[in-house]
């Protein structure tokens, strides 16, 4: 798949129901001798990550990503054990 075929899918985590946001809004941790994500970093501004403002990005381990449909990726995710990076 490619990226630009990601753009504009929505995150949602089947484990509560939450929109996380959309991968346009987001950026991939890319592994650079593989090629393969690692993860998708929500920013931690606007919209649905108000929830998370102060704490800097969500996370999200690529190995979470369950279905990537027309639409929407779906991850499976225990939020309350989130990892969140500290913006620079």
């Amino acid at each position: 798949m490619k990226l630009s075929e990601l753009i504009g899918k929505e995150i949602v985590n089947v484990y509560d129901g939450a929109r996380l946001g959309t991968i346009g809004d987001s950026d991939l941790i890319i592994d650079s001798v593989s090629g393969i994500v690692d993860a998708i970093i929500i920013p931690g501004k606007n919209g649905v990550s108000r929830l998370f403002a102060g704490r800097g990005q969500m996370i999200i381990p690529w190995e979470a990503v369950k279905k990537i449909g027309d639409e929407v990726i779906i991850i499976e995710m225990d939020r309350s054990k989130r990892r969140h990076q500290k913006k620079i």
